[in-house]
């Protein structure tokens, strides 16, 4: 699975704010996304995952459709086929394995704190300064990735930079 990025976050919804901030982005063209999932783990500890479907099965879908149409069309039944083919595509685009894996998710979500989040992103490709621009209102960590070192430094940077930023913006109130 190339490009995983997992950042966690000390809030329930910063996560799901950050994933639109992605889509954002992915709307302009700037980055592009295989996969997302968001992991909250309620201040009662229960867990709650939000899976998106993988650009994989998405593909195999539309393809297998189109090819169980044109199927039908050749030989009769095209609803019949065009489901048929929708059903082999989803199948095809989940051995495409480009998803992220259910365990590892559950691993991160078990070592989460109580009212915490993670995202999970699986990104094709992005330029590196729309999606530190997507990221700087934000404060979290980055649990695991898979980019480039220089490319993983810089997303600490950005993140966690804005972590420290603030402690030291409250710890000025304070005193």
């Amino acid at each position: 699975m190339q490009n995983l990025v997992v950042l966690t976050f000390q809030d329930a919804e910063e996560a799901g704010q950050v994933r639109e901030a992605l889509r954002q982005a992915q709307r302009a063209h700037t980055i592009s996304l295989d996969d997302s999932a968001i992991v909250v783990k309620d201040e009662d500890g229960t867990i709650h995952i939000q899976n998106e479907i993988d650009r994989g099965v998405k593909v195999g879908a539309v393809g297998g459709s189109l090819l169980g149409l044109l199927i039908g069309l050749l030989f009769g039944g095209p609803i019949g086929s065009m489901l048929v083919g929708a059903v082999g595509g989803i199948l095809g685009g989940n051995l495409a394995n480009l998803g992220i894996d259910e365990q590892f998710i559950e691993q991160v979500a078990n070592a989460l704190e109580p009212g915490n989040s993670a995202l999970f992103v699986v990104v094709r490709e992005a330029d590196p300064e729309a999606a530190v621009e997507a990221l700087k209102p934000f404060q979290g960590n980055v649990y695991y990735t898979l980019l480039p070192d220089e490319a993983e430094a810089e997303l600490r940077r950005v993140l966690e930079g804005n972590s420290a930023g603030a402690a030291e913006e409250a710890a000025g109130q304070d005193g």
